[in-house]
Parts: C-alpha cells; sequence; structure tokens
C-alpha cells in the first residue's frame, strides 16, 4: 500500500503541473491577463515547485509515510508559500526576458494591470509577498502544530529547497541564464567543499 503513495502522490502534482502549463499556453495564445488572484491560483503549480516537493519525499525512506503525502495533499502553508516564493521571484527576475519570447502574461504584468501601478511598483509590491510567504514558513517551522507532528526532516527538505530559490534569483534570473558567479558558487559547494573537520 505504501509503494502506492509513492506512485500515486508525484504523478498526480505531474499531472496538475502540465494542466497548469495547458491553462498558461491557453493564456498566451488568446492574450488573456489574468487577475492576480487568477494568476497565483494557477502560477503556484505552473512553478512547479508543488511537484517538486512532493517528488522529493519519495527518497527519504521512513520519514515519509502515507500521512505524510495526504498532508501535502491538502497544500500545507509551508508548501504554499514555497511555491508563492517560487513563482514571484522567477516572475520578477525574469519577466521582462519572457515577454520578448512572447510567454502569457506574468505576476509583474498582472499586477500592473489590475493595480494600474508601473513596473518597479509592482515588482517592489511582489517582492513584499515574497517576505511575507518567507514569514509564513518560518511560522510553520517555528510556531505551529505542524513543526510538532510532520518530521522535521521533511520539513528541512521543504525549506532547503525554498533556500535554492533564493540562492538561483539573488542576482537575476541564475535558472534561465547561468552565470560565471553562480557556476563558482555550485563548484565551491559540490566539487571543492571547505573541510569542516576539526
Amino acid at each position: 500500500m505504501t509503494s502506492f503513495y509513492f506512485i500515486f502522490f508525484p504523478f498526480s502534482y505531474f499531472k496538475q503541473l502540465s494542466e497548469s502549463y495547458f491553462v498558461e499556453a491557453k493564456w498566451c495564445n488568446e492574450n488573456y491577463v489574468p487577475t492576480m488572484k487568477e494568476y497565483m491560483r494557477n502560477a503556484v503549480v505552473s512553478a512547479g515547485y508543488i511537484m517538486l516537493i512532493v517528488t522529493s519525499f519519495v527518497g527519504m525512506g521512513d520519514f515519509v509515510t502515507p500521512e505524510i503525502f495526504n498532508w501535502a495533499s491538502n497544500n500545507p502553508k509551508i508548501i504554499d508559500a514555497s511555491s508563492i516564493i517560487a513563482r514571484l521571484l522567477n516572475d520578477v527576475t525574469s519577466h521582462k526576458f519572457e515577454q520578448e519570447r512572447g510567454h502569457c502574461a506574468s505576476a509583474v504584468e498582472c499586477y500592473m494591470r489590475e493595480h494600474a501601478v508601473s513596473e518597479e511598483e509592482a515588482c517592489r509590491e511582489l517582492m513584499k509577498q515574497v517576505e511575507n510567504a518567507w514569514k509564513d514558513i518560518n511560522q510553520e517551522l517555528i510556531f505551529s502544530e505542524i513543526s510538532k507532528v510532520v518530521p522535521r526532516p521533511v520539513l528541512t527538505r521543504i525549506l532547503n529547497l525554498t533556500r535554492v530559490l533564493d540562492f538561483i534569483y539573488k542576482n537575476g534570473d541564475g535558472y534561465t541564464h547561468v552565470g560565471k558567479k553562480t557556476k563558482d558558487e555550485i563548484t565551491s559547494l559540490l566539487i571543492d567543499p571547505i573541510s569542516a573537520s576539526y
């Protein structure tokens, strides 16, 4: 029965991700700019982080039980916050490049249109939402009941995957445009690490 969860839940999230891409393709083909609420409902899925988080649970061994998959399937606040961070950081750093390539409207364009503000103001407001999502993650890790029920390694996995976003997007879109600095930092972490032995 446990192996069913290891197959069913990741598969169902791949399916949701594919469906969210279809929605974005439809918006793009129709030149449709959704409201922020409508955009974010789809965008937190199309960011891919819900799928990434749930699939990353598969290799965690005994920490991950069917109950953990059931918990994750209810979109708990920590996973939702991680997905919001993924989507908004990506949109703020890459929306100009994506618009040049003919993508659908990003959170920046949706926010600008809905609130009649400049690009700069929209980005500033979206970054406030990123900051609030980090607060939600910290709240969930430190003060919520979830931190007493869900095993710490599972919560740490979600936190670390979210930290990767800060690394990738701190100097622009390091996911799409991987530069020397990003490559050097990955090399120093994984290939030439500093020994911490005493």
